[in-house]
């Protein structure tokens, strides 16, 4: 394969592994950790404390994982890969911000879904190139 088709087909793989990275620093780095919490306790806490309360009532609400669920239901509507690549990583956001179950089901059904996706799109055959796209009746010279 080369890189000219190599590139289109990673690059949404390695996009959802970026996301996975800083979701995962997200929950280890900026939820979970007591000292960033006690710094939200006061009314006059840093900036950042209303991200980090709007994302704890994200998960608390299950909102993370009903998202992800209705972004799988589209893609499965919709034959579009970005929406596909949105349903897996949102699942992934889901699946690490303790919607467990949403998460796990948007990040396979994404997954899938973009496989089956590229698979279609590089797997399309090109018409012949003596013949043209209109079906039109040529006479051999």
């Amino acid at each position: 394969m080369s890189a000219r088709r190599f590139f289109p087909i990673a690059f949404p793989w390695l996009l959802l592994l970026v996301v996975g990275l800083f979701t995962a620093w997200l929950r280890y780095g900026f939820i979970e950790p007591p000292e960033l919490a006690h710094l939200c306790d006061d009314t006059n806490g840093p900036a950042w404390c209303g991200i980090r309360t709007a994302i704890v009532l994200g998960f608390n609400s299950y909102g993370f994982g009903i998202a992800a669920i209705i972004v799988t239901a589209l893609s499965l509507i919709w034959k579009k890969p970005w929406l596909a690549w949105l349903a897996a990583a949102l699942g992934i956001l889901a699946l690490i911000l303790y919607c467990y179950d949403a998460g796990a089901l948007a990040l396979l059904v994404g997954s899938l879904r973009l496989v089956r996706l590229q698979a279609n799109r590089t797997m399309a055959t090109p018409g012949h190139p003596h013949r043209h796209g209109n079906r039109q009746i040529q006479t051999q010279p």
